[in-house]
C-alpha cells in the first residue's frame, strides 16, 4: 500500500531543518512568511525574546483596500511593503529571511522583494 505524505507536512519539515540554522535575534531579527491558499502573512520576530516585533497580512483593512485578490503575486509585494514600512517605522533595518519552508519564487519572493525595495536589508 502506497503511503503519500502530505504536502504541507513535507513543507513543515523543511521548516523545521532551516530553522535549526535560523533564528532572529534583537540586532537582527527574523522575517517570518506564511502563506495560505487565501492570504499571505508575514511577521518580524525575535526568537530571544519571544516576541513578535511587527506583523502584515492581507487581511489588514488597508493592505486589503487596495487589492482585487488576497492571494496572488500582487497582495504578496503589498504585504512585504508593508511590513518593511512598519519595521523601518520602529528602527528594524536589517533581517533574516525566513521563507518558512515555501520554495523562493512566486509569491515567497514576490514579497521578499518587495520588502528589499521599501528599505529591509536581508
Amino acid at each position: 500500500m502506497v503511503r503519500k505524505v502530505s504536502r504541507s507536512a513535507i513543507r513543515e519539515k523543511k521548516h523545521r531543518r532551516m530553522r535549526a540554522h535560523l533564528s532572529g535575534t534583537a540586532a537582527r531579527p527574523r522575517l517570518a512568511v506564511f502563506r495560505s491558499n487565501s492570504h499571505m502573512y508575514a511577521q518580524i520576530i525575535d526568537d530571544q525574546a519571544g516576541a513578535t516585533l511587527v506583523a502584515a497580512s492581507t487581511l489588514e483593512k488597508d493592505v486589503k483596500a487596495g487589492l482585487e485578490h488576497t492571494n496572488d503575486v500582487a497582495a504578496a509585494s503589498a504585504v512585504g511593503t508593508a511590513i518593511a514600512k512598519k519595521a523601518l517605522e520602529k528602527g528594524i533595518k536589517e533581517v533574516v529571511f525566513d521563507r518558512g519552508g515555501f520554495i523562493y519564487q512566486g509569491k515567497v519572493q514576490a514579497l521578499a522583494d518587495a520588502a528589499r525595495e521599501a528599505g529591509l536589508e536581508f
